[in-house]
């Protein structure tokens, strides 16, 4: 396993227990607790675990209202905790990290969302993602060029 995908597997436990608690507690500090239980081998490698975490919280507001826009059907509160956490990891790396190809980091979510969610989380989340990236992709033709 990729220090990359595990470090996404800790961001999204770290972002599930935070979300589970009602947002409450610093998730910075979770972050840091569940790096030692989860991954403790995992050098942590340019702080990718640590820049994804905070880039969702910074981006959290933005973030929820593409899920709200894109997966219209349900309400934010509705979708699982799981779901949830992967859509807000995919759409940051596809909305604000530059250096994640855009398939990369739909690939990546839905690989948690069926590492981590249901039966069907894979589907809902490659479906949101999908549409997120070809609404992207319209209004910037070269997204892929900067793989």
């Amino acid at each position: 396993m990729s220090h990359r995908h595990l470090s996404r597997s800790v961001v999204m436990q770290s972002l599930y227990e935070w979300d589970f608690n009602n947002q409450q507690g610093n998730p910075t500090d979770l972050l840091k607790k569940d790096l030692t239980e989860f991954a403790p081998t995992l050098e942590e490698k340019n702080n990718f675990a640590l820049d994804l975490l905070q880039g969702i919280i910074e981006h959290l507001k933005e973030l929820d209202a593409q899920i709200v826009k894109y997966a219209p059907e349900w309400p934010l509160e509705q979708i699982t905790i799981i779901d949830r956490n992967v859509l807000r990891i995919g759409i940051y790396e596809l909305m604000y990290d530059k250096t994640i190809p855009p398939k990369v980091a739909i690939n990546e979510a839905i690989e948690l969302a069926k590492n981590f969610g249901g039966s069907s989380s894979g589907k809902f989340v490659n479906g949101v993602l999908g549409s997120i990236y070809r609404d992207l992709q319209e209004n910037n033709p070269q997204l892929d060029e900067k793989i």
